[in-house]
Order: C-alpha cells, then sequence, then structure tokens
C-alpha cells in the first residue's frame, strides 16, 4: 500500500521534501499530498514549508515544502 510506504520513506529519512517524494515514488505532488495529510491527521508526519529567500527565483514550492517524521514509536 502507498501510504504505508510513504510513511516508511519518511521515517526512514526523518526529513524529506516534496520533490523527493515525487521522484522516489514517481508521483503527481497532489496525490502525495493527500497521502501526508492522512498522515499528518495521524501526527506521524508534520509538514515544514520553508520560506523563500527575499527575491528569490529559483526554488519551486515542492523543492522547500519539507515533511518530519514525527511519530518515533514507529522507527
Amino acid at each position: 500500500m502507498i501510504l504505508m510506504d510513504i510513511q516508511e520513506y519518511v521515517a526512514k529519512t526523518g526529513r524529506v521534501s516534496l520533490n523527493q517524494l515525487e521522484n522516489h515514488f514517481r508521483m503527481n505532488g497532489d496525490a502525495i499530498r493527500a497521502i501526508l495529510k492522512k498522515l499528518i491527521k495521524k501526527g506521524r508526519v508534520k509538514q515544514l514549508i520553508q520560506e523563500k529567500c527575499h527575491g528569490c527565483t529559483c526554488c519551486s514550492d515542492d523543492i522547500i515544502e519539507f515533511y518530519v517524521w514525527n511519530n518515533p514509536t514507529l522507527n
């Protein structure tokens, strides 16, 4: 099941960007966000959105959108 795969990947890496998840699972960012939303509701993952540097035009939003593992009992 993809939810479990994403959960295990985030737990293993500790901190991962949406871009990394898109590349690893070869999925659309919106589909991954929907799955991550379930993990956030369960308290297993937290979302971190980094602010762009002043005037930055280099980074896309999915590169600075991070997810961190928040449930050490499932490591």
